[in-house]
C-alpha cells in the first residue's frame, strides 16, 4: 500500500499517487526523429529486452494498472482539478451544412490544422456557440492494433490522454471541452480549445531564433504550466516547440498529452520513454528507468535552446547517432552570449539528472525573473476548493 511519505490524497481532487510506465518506444524514420508525425509513422513495441528484471517489470505493470484505475475513479467521480467537467457525447452523426461543408455532430469542418500523435487535428466551428474548436480524430480499430508496450496499444495512450485532460485545467494548458465516442462507430473525437496563434517553432523563421525577451515570456508560461502538471503528478513526456501553442494575446499553452504519464507523488520513476528523440534526456536513451520530472525539465532546456538559437543542441543523422550525441557530446554555447542565459541553459542541459535544475530552480533564476518578477503562483481549482473547505469547516462542494 502507500507509505506514510506518499499518501493517496483524496482531498478535493488533487492527484495523489499514480503511475504509468512501459517500454521505450522507437521512432522509425528521420522525419520522426524531428517531428514524430505519428499518423504516418506509428512507433510500435518490438519486444526488445531492456536491463529491467522481469520480476520488476511485472511488479511495475501491476502497480501502474492499479494506479491508473484510481485515476479513472477520480475522473468518473469528479474528484478533479477543474471547475466544469468535460462533456461526454455517446452519439455520433455526420452531415453537411448548406455550403456542403462536412459536419461532425454540431461542428462544421473548416480545414486541417495538423497531424498529431495518433490522429489528425482539424479546425471546426460550433453551430451551437459559434466558437472555433480544434478537433482531434482517431480510428479506434487501427490504434487498437498498434502495440506501444507489452500490454498496451496506441488506443491505451488515447484513453490515458483523455483521462489526464479531463482532470486538469490551467491557463497555460490547452483545454479539453468534449469527448465524442459512439460505441457503434470506429471514430473517436476530442474537442479541444482552438489556439489561434502559431506554433512556437513557426516563429523561428530562420536559424537566428527569437529574442531573449520573447523566449523568456514563453519559458515562464511553460514553467507555470509544467509546475502545475508536476504538482498534479503528470509527466508531459513530449515538451517541444511543436507542442507549444501561442494565442493571439501571446500566451503559451502546452498541448498534446498523447504520451503523458501519471506518476506517484513520491516516485516519478518511469521506464517507458516516448516523446521525440531530439528532446530526449540522456538518462532516457539507455532504455532503463528514469525520473519523469527531470526528463521533462531537460526537454524544457532543449526547447529554450531551440528558441534562442533556432536549432537543436544535439542532432545526429540517425536516432542512435542523436542519442549518442545527447549522452556524450558536451553542450557548446557561444562565448559572447548573456552569462545569465548561459548559466540557465547549462543548468537545464546538465546530463546528470541529479545535478540538473528543477522547475523551482528555473522559476527563481535571475534570467527568468528578468523585469517580470517571480512567476505568479496559480491557485488551481482543487486548491481553491480546499481553501474554501477550510474556511467553512471542511464543507466544500465541487
Amino acid at each position: 500500500m502507500f507509505s506514510e511519505n506518499c499518501p493517496f490524497a483524496w482531498v478535493m481532487g488533487c492527484f495523489g499517487c499514480f503511475g504509468q510506465g512501459g517500454s521505450p518506444r522507437r521512432n522509425q524514420s528521420q522525419e520522426c526523429l524531428l517531428e514524430e508525425e505519428i499518423q504516418d509513422c506509428v512507433p510500435s513495441y518490438n519486444g526488445e529486452v531492456t536491463n529491467i528484471a522481469l520480476g520488476d517489470q511485472g511488479e511495475l505493470q501491476s502497480r501502474l494498472k492499479r494506479l491508473e484505475e484510481m485515476l479513472k475513479f477520480k475522473v468518473e467521480n469528479r474528484l478533479i482539478c477543474r471547475q466544469f467537467p468535460v462533456k461526454e457525447t455517446n452519439r455520433l452523426f455526420y452531415s453537411e451544412d448548406e455550403n456542403g461543408n462536412k459536419m461532425v455532430n454540431n461542428y462544421v469542418r473548416e480545414r486541417k490544422i495538423a497531424s498529431g500523435n495518433y490522429g489528425k487535428v482539424a479546425l471546426y466551428q460550433s453551430t451551437t456557440d459559434g466558437k472555433h474548436y480544434a478537433i482531434k480524430a482517431f480510428h479506434k480499430s487501427h490504434l487498437s492494433r498498434v502495440r506501444v508496450a507489452p500490454s498496451e496499444t496506441a488506443m491505451s495512450d488515447v484513453h490515458r490522454e483523455v483521462l489526464i485532460m479531463k482532470s486538469l485545467e490551467h491557463p497555460n494548458i490547452v483545454n479539453l471541452f468534449e469527448v465524442i465516442d459512439d460505441p457503434n462507430t470506429d471514430h473517436f473525437y476530442m474537442v479541444l480549445e482552438y489556439v489561434e496563434g502559431k506554433w512556437v517553432c513557426e516563429a523561428f523563421g530562420d536559424t537566428r531564433g527569437i529574442s531573449e525577451d520573447t523566449a523568456r515570456k514563453y519559458l515562464r508560461d511553460i514553467v507555470s504550466g509544467l509546475m502545475y502538471l508536476h504538482a498534479h503528478n503528470i509527466i508531459h513526456g513530449d515538451i517541444k516547440p511543436d507542442n507549444l501553442l501561442i494565442t493571439s494575446a501571446g500566451t503559451l499553452k502546452i498541448a498534446d498529452f498523447s504520451v503523458s504519464q501519471v506518476v506517484e507523488d513520491c516516485d516519478d520513476e518511469l521506464r517507458r520513454s516516448p516523446g521525440t528523440p531530439v528532446f530526449t534526456a540522456p538518462e532516457c536513451c539507455s532504455g532503463s528507468t528514469y525520473h519523469g520530472k527531470a526528463a521533462d525539465t531537460w526537454a524544457v532546456g532543449v526547447t529554450l535552446y531551440c528558441m534562442i538559437f533556432g536549432k537543436y543542441p544535439f542532432l545526429g543523422e540517425t536516432i542512435p547517432d542523436t542519442y549518442d550525441k545527447i549522452v556524450n557530446k558536451p553542450l557548446i554555447l557561444p562565448d559572447d552570449m548573456n552569462p545569465e542565459l548561459r548559466n540557465l541553459l547549462e543548468g537545464l542541459l546538465c546530463k546528470d539528472p541529479r545535478q540538473r535544475m528543477t522547475l523551482n530552480d528555473i522559476a527563481e533564476h535571475t534570467w527568468v525573473i528578468g523585469e517580470y518578477g517571480s512567476i505568479p503562483q496559480y491557485l488551481c481549482w482543487c486548491k481553491r476548493n480546499t481553501l474554501q473547505g477550510e474556511e467553512t469547516s471542511g464543507s466544500c462542494h465541487t
